[in-house]
Order: C-alpha cells, then structure tokens, then sequence
C-alpha cells in the first residue's frame, strides 16, 4: 500500500477510535455506568454497531481505553510541569499539588466507575512512573536541603503517591489544599 494510503488509514482508525471512547465516556457520565449499551456508544460516535465491535468487545473495554488516555495524558501534564518549573522546592511543590487535583477530579467519577477503572496491570505501570517522577523531584529537593534525607527518596515518594490519593476522597478544595500541606509538610527536614 502507498504510504499516503497507510497514514490515511491510520488516521481514520484514530479518529473513530477517538470518538468511541469520547462518546462512552460522555453517555456514562451523563446516564451511569450500568445504564449504557454498545448500541447507544455506536449511535453517539456516528458509527455502525458492526464498526463498534472491531475496536472494542464492550462498553468496559472503552472505558478501560478512556482511562488509559486519561492516566497517559495526566502523567505527561506533571512530567512537563516537572521539567518547566524552576527551583526544586517548587518543581516538586507544583507537582504534588496537581496530581492532588487529578485525583480530586477523579474522585467525582463516582465508586462505580472508579472500581472498575482503578485496578489492573496498566495502573500498576502507571503508578511506578509516577513513583519514579517524585522520587526524582524528590532527590533533586533533598540535595538543596528542601526534604529531608532520613527516609528514602523512593519511600516518600510512595508516601506522597498514597497519601495524595485521598484527594479522591474529599468535598472541597479547602480540603484538598490541607492535604497537600500535610504531606509538604511531613517532607520537609525534622526541625523546620
């Protein structure tokens, strides 16, 4: 096949598939998990149902999918907010504050959602990328005498992920923003 032909395709493939998760994700927000069909994802992306069911085998698949974009698209937002950022405190400041939001957002998804999306070997990954990125942000604060060095980068870093998390949990900015000073707080030297 000529290569024009090739890209064409490809792009066409990216598109529908684009807008299948969209159109999923859109009808389950608005309507609930268990009240959507595959007919009415493929009537909501445009496509026929035959057309559906060469990208994905249910709705759960796409929502699978979704998240995957999702967890991929946060996980470039803090690695891109981790190199732009100036000193090591505020790199690292920036960082934790605004995986705290994501998961704030996440926890509006509602436990249904959240259960049969926050699982999984994808997650797994997912979270040792994350891991890694504050460790490094980490490191980099604790050589400036920002964190301190009696715990292991990697095990605060696991704590600040954990801890972080709860985010998902809680009503209000207020609270989110508590949290996050918490856990600044309890990386910082003893003694500060």
């Amino acid at each position: 096949m000529p290569r024009l032909w090739t890209e064409t395709i490809d792009t066409h493939r990216q598109q529908v598939r684009a807008a299948i998760v969209q159109s999923a994700a859109r009808l389950v927000a608005e309507r609930g998990l268990t009240s959507v069909t595959m007919s009415q994802v493929a009537e909501a992306a445009g496509i026929g149902r035959a057309t559906l069911y060469k990208y994905f085998p249910d709705v759960e698949a796409i929502l699978t999918a979704w998240h995957g974009d999702q967890v991929e698209a946060h996980l470039g937002e803090l690695t891109r907010l981790a190199a732009r950022a100036g000193d090591p405190g505020s790199s690292l400041d920036a960082v934790l504050a605004a995986y705290a939001h994501i998961c704030a957002h996440r926890g509006r998804h509602g436990a249904e959602l959240n259960a049969l999306l926050h699982h999984g070997p994808g997650l797994a990954h997912a979270q040792q990328q994350l891991v890694g990125l504050f460790r490094d942000l980490i490191e980099r604060a604790a050589q400036a005498g920002i964190v301190r060095t009696d715990i292991s980068a990697d095990e605060l870093a696991t704590y600040c992920v954990h801890a972080l998390t709860a985010a998902s949990a809680l009503a209000s900015k207020a609270a989110v923003g508590r949290l996050i000073e918490v856990t600044t707080t309890g990386l910082r030297p003893t003694g500060s």
